[in-house]
């Protein structure tokens, strides 16, 4: 399915009667085409090869994939509630492995896991099974969204007017089931009436600010600058950045904070300028079982996304390749975490705990 790129009024992700659709992040801004999962495999699939992205819209794809794997093959009426088990814990186990450093995909499969297990001893038969996750994916994906404009509402309390906000990646409508974390914040600013404008950068190597930010932005008519990763100190050392509001993909329990790479850059270079530095993401992103960031897993992408980008090369063969997806900004960078519970401040090993009862 193909659609002009005329306005945002698409949906990260969303269920049609069997199966769930995606829209393929690697083909904006150019055009908006939806990728069809029939299977928890084409989820893995989507999930490996960056159709979806953003940690809160993998918890949701993972979700629906736990789904998929519940649900009835055609005419496989005589299908036992211990075949559906196995598939479905299959499932669970394969779409856990997808990516690892975004801790919303174990979350969400924590809490598919659980209905699966309350529900599966009770289950007259398969199809009740299968609804009951079905019945959650769904509730995971409104939840989201609801939690993000919780969150927008907290984090518009930090913005004045005039102010020109720094964001690295893409933390936006795009990265969640609707509304976003730190461009949820911007957008709930805009909606009360506070001016603001963006400076995006370009998130090299695989461009989420240049193509999937700077674009929802456009969309919306919130004022966006794109610049290069490297242009964000310059442009602090002339007074032309407010604020830096980024993501997450997992935060430690003493606040340090796991994002694109490049953010711990853009960090340091926040504090030598004396601007503030927030994150946002929702409570979900929280790793209980991690005291710091030292054991946060930091996925290793392949060679060929720096090397070029899509059917355009320009390294040279055979140069060796380090592509790290994400780095660890320490807490004592972060001046604040805005979810939707409340903004927490330093210390944030007492505060994250506050918010998360």
């Amino acid at each position: 399915m193909t659609e002009a790129c005329t306005a945002l009024r698409v949906e990260t992700l969303r269920w049609r009667i069997d199966h769930v659709e995606m829209i393929d992040q690697r083909l904006l801004p150019q055009r908006i085409e939806y990728v069809a999962c029939r299977s928890a495999g084409a989820v893995v699939d989507a999930i490996r090869s960056m159709v979806i992205r953003g940690a809160p819209a993998i918890g949701c794809a993972a979700a629906y994939g736990v789904a998929l794997a519940a649900q009835i093959p055609p005419n496989r009426h005589d299908t036992s509630l211990r075949e559906q088990a196995a598939r479905i814990s299959n499932a669970i186990e394969t779409l856990a492995a997808s990516r690892p450093t975004a801790v919303n995909l174990s979350w969400a499969l924590a809490r598919m896991q659980g209905v699966f297990l309350s529900t599966r001893e009770t289950a007259p038969n398969p199809e009740h099974l299968a609804q009951a996750l079905l019945v959650e994916a769904h509730a995971i994906l409104a939840e989201d969204i609801a939690i993000n404009r919780r969150l927008g509402a907290h984090g518009m309390t930090l913005l004045e007017d005039g102010m020109r906000i720094l964001t690295h990646c893409n933390a936006g409508a795009l990265a969640t089931a609707g509304h976003g974390t730190a461009l949820g914040i911007v957008r709930s600013a805009r909606d009360a009436g506070i001016t603001i404008s963006v400076v995006a950068c370009e998130t090299r190597p695989y461009l989420q600010g240049a193509r999937l930010s700077a674009w929802e932005l456009l969309q919306e008519g919130i004022p966006v600058t794109l610049i290069v990763d490297a242009a964000a100190g310059h442009l602090m050392s002339l007074g032309r950045i407010d604020a830096v509001i980024v993501g997450a993909d997992r935060v430690a329990m003493n606040g340090d904070v796991a994002n694109k790479i490049g953010t711990y850059t853009h960090a340091v270079l926040a504090r030598r300028h004396s601007i503030p530095f927030y994150v946002a993401c929702p409570l979900s992103t929280l790793d209980r079982a991690l005291a710091d960031g030292g054991r946060i897993p930091i996925e290793q992408r392949g060679a060929e996304e720096v090397m070029g980008y899509r059917t355009e090369r320009w390294a040279p063969d055979g140069v060796e390749v380090s592509n790290p997806a994400f780095d660890v900004t320490p807490a004592d960078l972060v001046t604040a975490i805005v979810t939707e519970c409340g903004i927490a401040r330093p210390p944030f090993a007492k505060s994250l705990i506050e918010l998360a009862r």
